[in-house]
């Protein structure tokens, strides 16, 4: 695989391989599916034998006493409530899990519940009491929150900070990315100007047919200067080989233009290698699929997207470590998800993209002090737990009984494109109901001029009819 300029800053020294890769993933215990604290690389203030499983897990004090859920419906910011609302309004509903141990110390953390690796079910918060929360916190099965509710009140109860749980640090600040997925080219503008005047460096977006690409990045980079860094999410949408490659060069004029992500299927190995020789920009896929070792040695992409339970993130990590690959983090949520994020960006030395966590999508982070960027970091955590505290008058203010099923507003959505042609497009009760029609070919390729509007409900038999035709979305003039 080809070597491609760093174009993002790193605070320690890349580590290089040593062992073959099957070697290492049959060998590490994170590989092999462990679950408990043996074998983990604790670095903390503490003796290594005071933080072994066999004295964790003997402390009756770290015993489970309860968990308590709430739930909360977040407001976006005006920019993106227009682009959220549009395809993801159930992004604004969030769940804060504490976690009371024997000793006394909560701990807290927080499941996006209709968007997440795992939602902590109440079979599993049931199963956790009374048990030694040191011993169950390594279990991605517990879910989200309360996965990272065990982490925060396990290091908490040792006065130590998250990361100092998971490995030896390295970074002692971690890169962060500003999030929004697709909108009209004067918002995206809009959003990358704020991003820029709050110390972000980096901006993720989507790539999406429906929108002019073009246009998009012409205003954007506008406002922008050409260290600030522009990422695409393709979603597949760009179909194959032969069709992205074409689209994808004449976007890496752009100075800022440097990570595509997913813009071909991924399982589509050699499209994935063509692109990777013909562009000069990263190219980045999600960790898993096809196998790491595949991608790695066919050279498929440049670095990897991360995300899930700490164990699947750490192993993740730790294999990107041994091929030398960096990657984003990608967990999402609020505010304490992205300070939970910090920490395993401090001790994974190649989590050197930026974090995306998408927490900027909303009007409150639900910290009582939020994440301060400077220069695109946010210095890591070093006081006991995660490091920040939950805003409790903003959850109070916001929590709200928690929905029996992902909310799924009616939404009728009109494409247009110069020539006249409209495609009207209605949401379907399945979420990404427009972006499964560009997966599959089944509406126009990526095309200068095209734009997207909303067709407000009205409330008139006329926009009912309109609607129930859009299930069968066709292109018109």
């Amino acid at each position: 695989m080809r070597q491609k300029s760093e174009t993002h800053n790193r605070d320690c020294s890349l580590i290089q391989g040593t062992q073959n890769r099957r070697q290492w993933l049959s060998n590490s215990l994170l590989g092999a599916g462990s679950i408990a604290l043996s074998g983990l690389p604790f670095r903390t203030n503490l003796e290594a034998a005071e933080l072994s499983p066999e004295v964790l897990s003997s402390y009756s004090a770290f015993n489970v006493k309860s968990v308590d859920r709430r739930t909360v419906k977040l407001q976006y910011r005006p920019v993106t409530r227009r682009a959220m609302d549009r395809e993801l309004p159930h992004w604004r509903y969030t769940e804060i899990c504490s976690v009371e141990l024997e000793n006394g110390t909560v701990g807290h953390g927080e499941t996006l519940l209709f968007y997440t690796w795992g939602v902590p079910s109440d079979e599993a918060v049931g199963s956790c009491l009374g048990k030694n929360a040191a011993a169950l916190m390594w279990s991605d099965s517990l879910g989200a929150g309360l996965q990272m509710a065990m982490f925060d009140a396990v290091a908490k109860s040792l006065g130590v900070p998250v990361h100092r749980l998971l490995g030896q640090q390295c970074h002692s600040k971690t890169p962060l990315s500003w999030w929004n997925i697709d909108m009209p080219p004067a918002d995206m503008a809009s959003e990358c100007a704020t991003a820029l005047k709050q110390g972000y460096l980096s901006y993720k977006t989507k790539g999406r047919p429906w929108y002019d690409l073009w246009a998009q990045l012409e205003q954007s980079t506008k406002v922008v200067p050409d260290h600030f860094k522009i990422d695409m999410d393709f979603n597949d949408t760009l179909l194959d080989a032969e069709r992205a490659i074409p689209i994808l060069k004449e976007l890496e004029s752009y100075p800022q233009v440097d990570i595509y992500e997913s813009p071909i299927p991924q399982g589509d190995v050699p499209g994935n290698r063509a692109i990777c020789d013909a562009t000069k920009v990263n190219i980045a896929m999600h960790y898993g699929t096809p196998d790491p070792d595949v991608v790695v040695r066919e050279g498929a992409c440049d670095g990897f997207v991360v995300g899930g339970g700490a164990q699947r993130v750490m192993q993740a990590g730790q294999f990107a470590g041994e091929v030398n690959m960096p990657f984003w983090l990608q967990l999402v949520g609020s505010g304490l998800t992205a300070a939970y994020s910090l920490h395993f960006g401090a001790v994974l030395k190649q989590a050197t993209w930026p974090a995306v966590n998408c927490h900027q999508l909303y009007a409150h982070d639900l910290l009582a002090d939020s994440l301060k960027v400077i220069d695109g970091h946010v210095a890591v955590p070093e006081t006991p737990g995660i490091g920040y505290e939950i805003d409790w008058d903003e959850v109070a203010r916001r929590e709200v009984p928690r929905p029996l099923k992902r909310p799924e507003p009616r939404r009728l959505l009109q494409v247009s494109w110069t020539d006249g042609r409209i495609m009207d497009i209605a949401s379907d009760g399945e979420v990404n109901f427009v972006l499964r029609l560009a997966m599959q070919g089944k509406m126009p390729f990526f095309e200068r001029g095209v734009s997207t509007s909303v067709v407000a409900d009205d409330g008139t038999a006329k926009w009912q009819e309109r609607y129930l035709r859009a299930q069968t979305p066709q292109v018109r003039k």
